[in-house]
């Protein structure tokens, strides 16, 4: 195993290899230990100065980085687009060179144009972690939702994996490819026709269009939400016919052969890709998925951090 990761940034999954990847697992683990202590923090980034970027909005990613970041004693600088510069005018590159001057180490950046984090990776000197980027990728969400069906079934070779619902417009379900394939496992995606890319197949996964037909096939369920605000046109006819053909309830978890796990990235749009019952269910790990983020930042971090002074 790699003492260090491979790369100075985190950019994607797709830039990393297997052993990054185990490498963020193993100190993950560790953390993950320590923040289910009384006492949460240690002082491994306490001369650290980490400044979260979003360009979108974020709840969830923004406030597991955050915590992460404060559990590893950083000084942290969030940062909104709205409410800066970048309103008047302000190019990406300037925005990011001022904060910098302010001795910032470290940048975890969320923005809406994908590439937009490998833009700047070749602009500047400090370390950038990619909270995602449009549509492209998600490598922390992946990297969580990998690290969590690793923990409930032991290992991730020759698992599989179905990636269930708007494939088209989501960053984590192509982050999730690439991480799930490097570890060895099948992937199998659905949904409507339209909604799955072209070119997904090229990625060397499955594709179905058959609910029932995927839940049989597969060991684990990552659900997708329908992602309106980026659908500039109408991808299939009404909710109502998406949730008949492709939403997961009880009564069709409870109906398979064998006992599934159901992940989802969140946020959650209940009764539409799952029922709450499902979400609430034992065979759910999404609030394992939210504890786990917190332990996956603060590996990558960590990891990270160690290339700072490189």
């Amino acid at each position: 195993m790699a003492k260090g990761l491979s790369v100075k940034h985190l950019l994607g999954i797709k830039n990393i290899n297997a052993d990054d990847i185990n490498l963020i697992f193993e100190t993950a683990e560790n953390f993950k230990e320590i923040i289910n202590r009384p006492i949460k923090k240690v002082p491994s980034l306490r001369d650290i100065t980490i400044a979260n970027l979003f360009y979108e909005n974020s709840t969830r990613t923004r406030l597991s980085f955050e915590l992460a970041e404060r559990r590893l004693s950083a000084d942290v600088l969030n940062f909104s687009a709205s409410s800066s510069s970048v309103s008047k005018g302000e190019t990406l590159v300037d925005t990011v060179n001022n904060i910098l001057s302010m001795k910032v180490d470290m940048l975890v950046m969320r923005h809406p144009n994908p590439g937009a984090a490998v833009f700047l990776s070749k602009h500047i000197s400090a370390n950038i972690i990619n909270a995602g980027d449009g549509t492209h990728e998600h490598p922390t969400q992946a990297l969580l939702d990998a690290f969590t069906i690793k923990e409930k079934l032991g290992n991730i070779q020759g698992k599989k994996i179905a990636i269930i619902g708007d494939i088209m417009h989501s960053r984590v379900a192509l982050s999730n490819i690439f991480c799930l394939k490097k570890l060895g496992a099948e992937v199998m995606v659905c949904g409507p026709t339209t909604l799955i890319p072209k070119y997904i197949s090229s990625l060397g996964v499955k594709v179905s269009h058959n609910l029932r037909e995927v839940l049989n096939w597969c060991d684990v369920a990552n659900m997708l939400r329908i992602q309106l605000e980026r659908q500039d046109i109408k991808y299939f006819p009404s909710l109502r016919e998406y949730i008949m053909q492709f939403g997961l309830n009880k009564s069709i978890l409870d109906s398979l052969d064998k006992k599934i796990i159901v992940l989802h990235p969140g946020p959650i749009n209940r009764g539409v890709e799952i029922t709450s019952d499902v979400a609430d269910s034992s065979q759910s790990v999404i609030l394992d998925q939210v504890e786990n983020g917190v332990a996956i930042r603060m590996a990558v971090l960590y990891l990270l951090a160690g290339k700072v002074s490189e």
